[in-house]
């Protein structure tokens, strides 16, 4: 997840808020013009919890997601620069920070206006890479197909409509994959707001953007997370609850990253570890194995399923079995969040 957005959006400080990393944070501070932060963040997982405390494993391993906070331009004041345009194309998604807050040393945010500014820099960035890509292929030929597909991006970035919205095949989507299209990533909008909004609804005018651009939202005050992050666990969510917040930024964020990329979690458990496994939605069980390693998809035999919920209910593997609970799957079985999933192999 790559953490954008303009100089003195408060992105290192959200960056470390969810990492909980100390990444040097201001306008014109020495991180301005070095190379990204890079953090890794557990995925809070109850189901994981629930199942170490059935279970006492030797090793507890959650799913895990890496954050890139990018630098800002080396002037101050800068937008986006090329060096950060292209750190942002290694990206499998974008969280794209956007200033709410007060801020003496800046002038009164205006988070509609920074929106609208930062899709323009990502069209402008893609139109740029296809007019590129085009006058290339006008001395090459059969690539007719690669030249009629750009053709149609090029239309619509030139109408300021991002390549998100084109309703591209798979197909053609694997096709483009070697662009890295920014205005194709999935982004995700971080409203960083003053301390007393962070309980209340993002402005209208923001609400109508993301809905208008398909865009996922959260609310956070950085300030607020950055102190929180100091604090023992009980003594956050107290605080948590002063300022009217059902869950902490940070849950809220993940949560809402991993619909983003369409990801969830299948589980393996047992005496030796408890582990939760990445995966995108849809996957079926050998693509599922082959997470685990490539030899059990490759010997895939079954796969032996049982229910988060059931298990919780009947507390070992033994008893879901007894129940009728454990299933017996095939490599076609498309995996539900939250399985606890046993294969069997050979190779």
């Amino acid at each position: 997840m790559g953490i954008a957005g303009f100089p003195g959006s408060g992105k290192t400080t959200i960056f470390n808020a969810l990492t909980g990393l100390h990444a040097d944070v201001g306008l014109g501070t020495s991180s301005a013009a070095s190379k990204p932060n890079l953090g890794v963040l557990k995925v809070p997982d109850a189901r994981v919890d629930a199942l170490a405390a059935i279970y006492s494993p030797k090793k507890t391993t959650y799913a895990e997601m890496t954050f890139v906070d990018f630098p800002d331009p080396p002037t101050t004041g800068g937008r986006l620069d090329e060096r950060v345009l292209t750190q942002m194309r290694e990206a499998d998604a974008l969280a794209h920070v956007v200033r709410a807050f007060d801020d003496p040393a800046q002038p009164a945010p205006d988070a509609r206006r920074d929106l609208e500014s930062f899709k323009t820099e990502l069209v402008v960035a893609d139109l740029a890479m296809v007019e590129r890509r085009l006058e290339r292929l006008k001395r090459e030929k059969g690539k007719e197909r690669e030249k009629e597909l750009l053709e149609k991006i090029s239309a619509s970035l030139e109408s300021e409509r991002e390549i998100r919205h084109l309703g591209l095949s798979r197909e053609d989507e694997a096709s483009l994959a070697g662009f890295q299209f920014l205005t194709l990533k999935p982004r995700l909008t971080v409203l960083n707001v003053n301390e007393d909004a962070v309980a209340q609804p993002a402005p209208a005018t923001v609400e109508e953007f993301v809905t208008q651009e398909g865009l996922a939202l959260v609310v956070v005050s950085g300030k607020v997370e950055m102190e929180l992050a100091d604090l023992e666990p009980q003594d956050r969510r107290s605080f948590e609850m002063e300022l009217g917040l059902s869950e902490s930024a940070r849950d809220r964020f993940i949560r809402a990253s991993y619909a983003l990329l369409n990801l969830m979690s299948f589980l393996t458990a047992g005496e030796d570890e408890v582990r939760a496994w990445t995966i995108r939605r849809g996957e079926v069980a050998q693509g599922a194995a082959g997470k685990i390693h490539s030899d059990i998809a490759r010997g895939f035999i079954r796969a032996e399923v049982i229910p988060y919920a059931a298990f919780i209910e009947h507390r070992s593997e033994a008893r879901c079995r007894e129940a009728g609970k454990l299933r017996l799957e095939g490599k076609e079985y498309v995996v539900a969040d939250g399985d606890i999933v046993h294969f069997r192999f050979n190779v």
